[in-house]
């Protein structure tokens, strides 16, 4: 026979898991709402100077000014940015850690055949930032040719007596140079450094020659005429840099080659975070602040997010496996 305290307490008890479930679903609908509660963290792969970081401290600044939470850069450079992306695919999917990556995390699997992660599956793909072209700088104290036929005319007669530096073995950076050598048939020494803020640090101290940059990191020291920008790798003039002649104005139409930057989350990160942070970033992409600052930077504002970006990456990784494969690019 059962007590009646004892179903009276068997009635209590009940009650109270039912009470406390029903309370923690809303809490649990609120913390997810509530995103951010505390500062996010977005882990750069370069050191401060370099394209990625020129793209992501202005975007993040409007960012925290309009979230009213801090989102703070992490620069973790290394092996091509390789070291950051393999960081930041083993952080917690919380939502508090971003990825910040560019197109060398595309030419990455090409290069390095022991990658720690993969950049199709261990991350979530949140939005393109940006897409540059690449620029060919020299140091202008350094090379004397002035335009793309003066450069090519002098490395014909010169071969291997330049060199240029770049982010890293296997960035863009590297690529460019190794396609524009093989496309006009030159001969440039390759000399990798931990990203392209060094590099270019090096470049405009005399201590290399030119590089292939992304016309992100190389807009301010173009403009203040700390280097020379002979091209822009593409067909089109870039915003910003009317005067800068293209490829195609300098007789090497095949020479097309973009820097594009983009935003990650670690596999399993909630996907209305993942939507948020999106809400925001469009946000901050389409102000007038950053409008302004991109075309400085020689870009437009992009529109591509969540899947649509993720396919663009897999296409990417595609191309540029087969540059790789046809300029036969190494690590040096």
């Amino acid at each position: 026979m059962t007590r009646p305290h004892t179903t009276t307490r068997r009635a209590l008890l009940a009650s109270a898991a039912f009470a406390t479930l029903a309370s923690a679903a809303p809490l649990a609908l609120a913390q997810a709402s509530a995103w951010p509660s505390k500062p996010v963290t977005i882990v750069v792969p370069f050191p401060p100077g370099g394209g990625t970081d020129a793209f992501a401290r202005p975007l993040f600044a409007v960012m925290t000014k309009n979230v009213g939470r801090q989102f703070v850069i992490d620069n973790r450079g290394g092996a091509g940015g390789t070291l950051g992306a393999g960081i930041a695919a083993k952080a917690a999917p919380d939502g508090y850690t971003f990825f910040m990556g560019a197109v060398h995390h595309a030419i990455a699997p090409s290069m390095y055949p022991k990658l720690d992660y993969n950049i199709e599956t261990d991350f979530v793909p949140v939005a393109l930032v940006s897409s540059v072209p690449q620029v060919i700088v020299v140091n202008p104290a350094r090379v004397q040719a002035r335009t793309l036929p003066e450069l090519l005319d002098f490395l014909r007669r010169n071969p291997g007596k330049l060199n240029y530096g770049s982010a890293g073995n296997g960035t863009s950076h590297h690529l460019a140079g190794e396609l524009f050598k093989l496309q006009t048939k030159t001969f440039i020494t390759h000399i990798p450094y931990r990203g392209a803020g060094p590099a270019l640090q090096d470049l405009i101290a005399g201590q290399v020659d030119m590089m292939f940059d992304g016309l992100g990191s190389s807009a301010a020291h173009i403009k203040g005429n700390r280097l020379r920008a002979i091209a822009v790798a593409s067909d089109k003039r870039a915003p910003g840099f009317p005067d800068v002649p293209t490829s195609t104005d300098g007789g090497v139409p095949t020479y097309q080659v973009a820097t594009w930057y983009g935003i990650w989350a670690p596999k399993g990160t909630p996907r209305d975070v993942v939507e948020k942070m999106q809400a925001e970033m469009r946000k901050a992409l389409t102000s007038d602040e950053l409008k302004t600052s991109w075309t400085n930077l020689g870009t437009e504002t992009p529109n591509l997010y969540g899947e649509a970006f993720g396919q663009f990456v897999s296409s990417e990784v595609k191309r540029w496996a087969e540059v790789v494969k046809t300029s036969g690019a190494k690590l040096d």
